[in-house]
């Protein structure tokens, strides 16, 4: 049976509806099984900076630590839901643990490579994939690094210039936007010479609409058939070292249009099915 880690965390957004997030999550944590699902606590305040550059880093970094007490050195394959994309440093670390040839495939309509003096929110989100590299923010570099070329950006079509060069100097394969075919992550991952992979699912890597409860959508995504055939292909080829699914972002107000918070729900659902081990 596959194992869920599910961190309501919202404090790594830059988005004015960051609590959305902890909604999102505890939605999807309540179509898991109990018996496979485990939640992890998250502070109830915002947090504050800690002088790192990074808004709200106090919580994030609690929560980093309460996840990597929960995945401990557990070798089952974990699928991690968030909450904002920063809760993938522990799992991605804990992944690498396991399986140290890993190369990690990143969903995303963002790069997250971002650095706190360059970034234009301060939020950890959109710097996680820089730290899961060894890079970012101090306090947060990855204790378990992953090569920049052992790493595929899918998907990816809003990037800052600081991102875009970092890309280019580092060797991560950028996919952008349409070029993320299943045949091109395909080629960029076998490129790696990994035998495992970790799968990262930013929501918003989808098209607005295929998806609709994400806080940053970027127009010409991806469709949810087009993603999931490309994760069943890597899962096929691939042995799955880890996964993650984040950033979904439901109103819970009165105002909120149930159906297509329960239309996002069952892609979210499908993506799982297609993701577990």
């Amino acid at each position: 049976m596959a194992r869920f880690v599910v961190v309501p965390q919202w404090q790594g957004s830059g988005s004015d509806r960051a609590m959305r997030l902890a909604t999102g999550a505890e939605r999807i944590a309540a179509e898991l099984p109990r018996a496979a699902t485990e939640i992890v606590e998250v502070p109830l305040e915002a947090g504050s900076a800690l002088e790192t550059g990074v808004v709200r880093a106090s919580s994030v970094l609690r929560v980093r630590e309460t996840l990597a007490a929960t995945l401990g050195d557990s070798p089952v394959p974990v699928v991690t839901i968030g909450g904002d994309c920063g809760v993938e440093l522990a799992a991605v670390e804990h992944a690498v643990v396991q399986h140290p040839d890993l190369a990690v495939v990143w969903f995303d309509a963002h790069a997250d490579l971002n650095v706190p003096e360059e970034s234009p929110s301060g939020a950890f989100h959109g710097m996680v994939l820089r730290s899961i590299l060894g890079g970012g923010p101090r306090a947060f570099a990855s204790r378990a690094a992953v090569p920049a070329d052992r790493t595929v950006l899918a998907g990816a079509r809003s990037m800052d210039p600081g991102e875009e060069a970092f890309a280019a100097s580092s060797g991560v394969h950028v996919l952008p936007g349409d070029d993320a075919t299943t045949d091109a992550v395909l080629t960029a991952l076998r490129s790696t010479g990994a035998s495992s992979v970790y799968l990262h699912i930013d929501l918003d890597v989808l098209d607005p609409s295929s998806v609709t409860a994400v806080n940053h959508p970027e127009p010409f995504g991806l469709s949810v058939t087009g993603l999931l055939d490309t994760v069943r292909a890597i899962r096929a080829e691939f042995d799955l070292a880890g996964a993650g699914i984040t950033e979904f972002a439901p109103d819970d107000s009165d105002a909120a249009d149930s159906v297509a918070i329960g239309d996002d729900l069952t892609t979210i659902l499908r993506l799982i099915g297609a993701l577990r081990p």
